[in-house]
């Protein structure tokens, strides 16, 4: 059984989550970041926690010192 997972909504269902904890991000920060990271995992043979690892990623990054 496949599941078609449709990448756009995995990124606005990444970047509201993220808006949620990051309330003092900017939601134009936020969305580039998660864009960025869905896009560096995105090619992978194995898409099935495609939406987790994007949170993950952009979540580190959010949370680091350096901002981006």
């Amino acid at each position: 059984m496949t599941t078609h997972i449709d990448d756009e909504q995995i990124l606005q269902d990444t970047i509201n989550a993220l808006q949620a904890k990051f309330t003092d991000r900017e939601r134009s920060e936020i969305e580039a970041v998660v864009r960025e990271e869905f896009e560096r995992l995105r090619e992978r043979p194995v898409r099935d926690y495609l939406s987790v690892l994007t949170e993950k990623a952009a979540k580190d990054r959010l949370r680091s010192p350096q901002r981006v």
